[in-house]
């Protein structure tokens, strides 16, 4: 058997905000930081050690899963960063205030652009000071590699790549793992191990800081969902 904990990063200071985040890296909040410890102490109580975490190149991810190990005295425990587990790029709309934005495009285009399958937002340039292409973190990425936008559909396409490469060869191996990642990239996950449909996928909502056991077979077949 094999379990896998998602955990999304606690609140942000822009999900506090009411603002578009996307791979603009951005600090948690004094409730975010809250929910990560909750996070640690809520593995601890289901009596459950992680072997292995994989995070963001985000910091509010990394910064989660950080509170979340020291809480379960794991700070030990090897960390794989991973850009793949990035949050979905909102192109254009990263910082805008969603409420705004809504006022300005109208609630029904802003839910398309937030909640639809394969409809991306509007994209960067790459003169855009937003463009990852201008961040240091990325500089090993091909032109190619960096999203100007993405849809849902984008976003699981490119977790599947760590996901496939980089996750389930340390799951032959290993029984449990933590990742904590983005509501997107975590619901990419969910997709791929549970099988959603687009339909399903898009309405599926993983909270803020709120651990999710995904248990498998050992072949990584689906048994269970546990919310910790």
């Amino acid at each position: 058997m094999k379990q896998i904990i998602l955990l999304r990063h606690g609140q942000s200071q822009w999900n506090l905000e009411n603002r578009f985040t996307g791979w603009t890296d951005v600090e948690l909040s004094d409730q975010g930081r809250t929910e990560a410890r909750d996070a640690g102490r809520a593995i601890l109580r289901a009596g459950l050690k992680p072997q292995f975490f994989f995070t963001s190149y985000l910091r509010r991810a990394i910064h989660t899963l950080q509170i979340a190990a020291a809480e379960m005295q794991l700070d030990y425990i090897p960390v794989i960063k991973d850009w793949h587990l990035n949050e979905r790029h909102y192109g254009a709309l990263q910082g805008l205030n969603k409420a705004e934005t809504a006022k300005k495009f109208g609630d029904e285009q802003v839910h398309i652009w937030r909640r639809s399958y394969d409809v991306q937002p509007p994209a960067l340039t790459p003169d855009d000071p937003r463009y990852p292409g201008k961040d240091p973190r990325y500089s090993h990425l091909s032109a190619d590699q960096l999203p100007l936008t993405e849809s849902l559909a984008d976003t699981i396409e490119r977790v599947r790549c760590c996901w496939e490469e980089i996750i389930m060869p340390r799951l032959e191996v290993l029984d449990t793992i933590l990742i904590s990642a983005h509501g997107n990239s975590l619901r990419a996950l969910v997709m791929m191990l549970r099988h959603f449909t687009p339909q399903e996928v898009v309405s599926y909502e993983i909270p803020t800081g709120k651990p999710l056991l995904l248990t498998t077979d050992d072949n990584l077949r689906y048994l269970s969902t546990t919310e910790l």
